[in-house]
């Protein structure tokens, strides 16, 4: 099982819901508004004062649990929808998960996805 967190543009979320509602099987995600601070500008990913602009760094987190088959499809999904071009996409980080429990009906593992 996988852990998929993804960080994207606020403005993308819409697009990404709806890719990811047309998948045949969508194991759920739970979504966070968050503030980033991306990587500087000057040399090596240096911060320059003269960069901040505090409006301009609202961003959605994205988490999910999926199957270790369903993984590619939904980080694919995920990018393409998120793709800009431009500074800032975002990122997808992809994590293993040793164990899972559903609360409510005790399924666990893929199961519970």
């Amino acid at each position: 099982m996988k852990q998929i967190i993804a960080m994207i543009q606020a403005h993308r979320l819409e697009k990404v819901e709806n890719a990811l509602h047309q998948l045949p099987h969508l194991p759920g995600f739970t979504l966070f508004h968050a503030h980033g601070h991306p990587r500087g500008k000057g040399p090596q990913h240096g911060f320059i004062a003269t960069e901040w602009n505090p409006d301009a760094h609202d961003c959605v987190v994205l988490m999910m649990f999926c199957t270790d088959e369903q993984m590619q499809v939904l980080i694919d999904t995920i990018r393409l929808a998120a793709h800009t071009g431009n500074a800032g996409d975002g990122l997808i980080a992809v994590s293993n998960v040793d164990s899972l429990v559903r609360i409510r009906t005790g399924e666990r593992d893929d199961a519970a996805v």
